[in-house]
């Protein structure tokens, strides 16, 4: 069924509403009712309705430094005056949103999306799937839940996640896990991971704790001003009974990142910082701390949980409206520099076909290990 422009106009709260609900579970994003900021479907209905929906519902306006005030006498004489078709209104539009450089803000129209993509563009990739895939992986890989994985050749454990967005089960994690527990230790790479699903995030890094931890705070908007947000709540991972878990104490974890780390899988990586030096005891009562490192370049952020509207027109506006913060309380929207920093060689990567971000990792989990093994003959 096709739904009219005007269908959207009258029914936008109830439609948007009912896709709050069904994506509730998944905790990608959630939605706005907006039925109170019904705007006429004009190029200048559309332009306040969009600025409203940001000026009540956005989160980061201080963190951003923009005065959205200022943004609002900027591009108003522009949209009335400049815009004379619906290309005109989506540019402009789209320039205002831009002024956050936020890559959760997009906005989505029936021939553009609207998006700032600078969190990565502006800087070295620092992957090469290819590479990856002829050089590393092989042809011998198993594949669960959305995650490449296997040995590599120096008895390491490799597994390659490229986004959040597929879903990761428990028996997925209790197989990768399971087959990959003899390594010395454990590559988690997400380099190039733009994010998904909050769940898969927790179904992952729980098999890392052996105690419930606290690995940061999401807060909420209360009202209508810039500043209204609710007390931070605890966001946890806690070991999961009768499942495989991981021993970082003793198989170091190494999780690889680089700017196209973001959203989900920046919280990711904050949840397994999060462990890094946390204690496990062993059968004999000895306690000896997590190795969990992050290595490769900073994250690309997305500290914001994203929100959905629906302007009179019928694009969807997206944004951020839910920051989350760290155990020190401080915003992650800018993301986390490594642990260690490692650039890839383009010259190591095309002569000699080594991914020095991963050759690094193995050094460390070689390094490090605690995993001892019997000597044939």
């Amino acid at each position: 069924m096709i739904l009219s422009a005007a269908y959207w106009r009258r029914h936008a709260h109830i439609i948007v509403t009912s896709i709050c609900l069904a994506l509730l579970p998944g905790l990608t994003s959630s939605c706005l009712d907006d039925e109170d900021l019904e705007q006429d479907n004009t190029y200048l209905g559309n332009f306040e309705a969009c600025w409203r929906a940001m000026d009540e519902h956005y989160c980061y306006f201080d963190l951003k430094g923009v005065d959205w005030d200022q943004v609002h006498a900027a591009y108003l004489p522009i949209m009335r005056d400049s815009v004379h078709s619906n290309i005109d209104a989506f540019t402009v539009l789209n320039r205002m949103l831009g002024t956050l450089r936020d890559g959760h803000t997009n906005l989505y129209s029936s021939f553009n999306v609207g998006r700032n993509w600078s969190w990565y563009e502006d800087y070295p990739q620092n992957f090469d799937r290819t590479l990856l895939e002829r050089y590393y992986l092989g042809t011998n890989y198993w594949i669960a839940g959305g995650m490449y994985y296997g040995l590599l050749s120096d008895t390491i454990a490799y597994v390659y996640y490229p986004s959040f967005s597929s879903t990761v089960g428990e028996s997925n994690m209790d197989y990768v896990l399971g087959l990959l527990s003899n390594a010395k230790g454990l590559i988690f790479d997400v380099r190039d991971n733009g994010g998904g699903t909050l769940t898969n995030v927790n179904t992952i890094a729980n098999r890392f704790c052996t105690e419930k931890t606290t690995f940061g705070y999401i807060q909420h908007k209360t009202g209508t001003g810039h500043n209204d947000l609710s007390d931070p709540v605890a966001l946890t991972i806690e070991p999961q009974d009768n499942r495989v878990s991981w021993d970082a104490s003793a198989q170091p974890v190494v999780v690889l990142t680089n700017r196209s780390c973001y959203s989900a899988t920046n919280a990711f990586v904050m949840a397994m910082k999060s462990l890094d030096g946390t204690y496990t005891t062993d059968s004999l009562g000895r306690s000896y701390p997590k190795m969990i490192k992050t290595m490769g370049d900073h994250t690309g952020g997305g500290g914001g949980l994203p929100f959905e509207t629906v302007l009179p027109n019928g694009w969807l506006l997206r944004f951020s409206t839910s920051p989350m913060l760290d155990t020190n309380y401080n915003h992650i929207e800018n993301g986390f520099a490594p642990d260690y920093t490692v650039a890839m060689d383009s010259l190591n990567a095309y002569l000699y076909h080594k991914d020095d971000i991963i050759e690094s990792a193995r050094t460390y989990i070689k390094k490090n290990t605690r995993m001892r093994y019997k000597r044939k003959g």
